[in-house]
């Protein structure tokens, strides 16, 4: 009998991993030229946000939704920003390097999804983050699997 295939949630070990990540990410956030000054005024609960939104979108718990307002309340989170191209690539760059200094897991399959969703989900953002941008409120979550595409984006 086949196994199911995990998530890619329960494949890099659930919200304590997404947590640790999100803990260790922002810290270096904080240190970094070019990004601290986007994140200068996170609340201290930012990096648990982060993680739980992270931890729905890869195939994982709800409590996002639940308790922050879904896609809609992340679109709005980066409204007026102003985001550029720089700060998108280094954001993903850091995220990883992250990764990899906590052993999340490196294999193939896994690591393509992952920077599948964070080049998607973070050129979003840039989008999101322009002028005239606005939160459709009945979008639905994203939801990133092993190797699905979703489509282009239509704002």
């Amino acid at each position: 009998m086949d196994e199911p295939i995990p998530t890619l949630y329960e494949w890099l070990g659930g919200i304590d991993a997404l947590n640790r990540l999100a803990e260790r990410f922002y810290e270096h956030v904080r240190e970094d030229a070019l990004l601290a000054p986007v994140f200068a005024h996170m609340s201290s609960e930012h990096p648990k946000h982060v993680a739980a939104f992270l931890a729905e979108v890869l195939g994982g718990p709800t409590a996002y939704s639940r308790e922050r307002g879904g896609h809609p309340h992340m679109v709005r989170s980066h409204l007026g920003r102003h985001l550029s191209q720089g700060q998108r690539r280094r954001w993903v760059t850091l995220l990883l390097e992250t990764a990899d200094e906590l052993s999340l897991p490196d294999d193939p399959e896994f690591r393509s999804a992952l920077v599948g969703y964070l080049e998607w989900g973070s050129r979003l953002a840039v989008i999101n983050s322009q002028p005239g941008a606005a939160a459709d409120e009945s979008a639905p979550m994203p939801k990133w699997g092993w190797g699905e595409v979703k489509g282009p984006y239509r704002p």
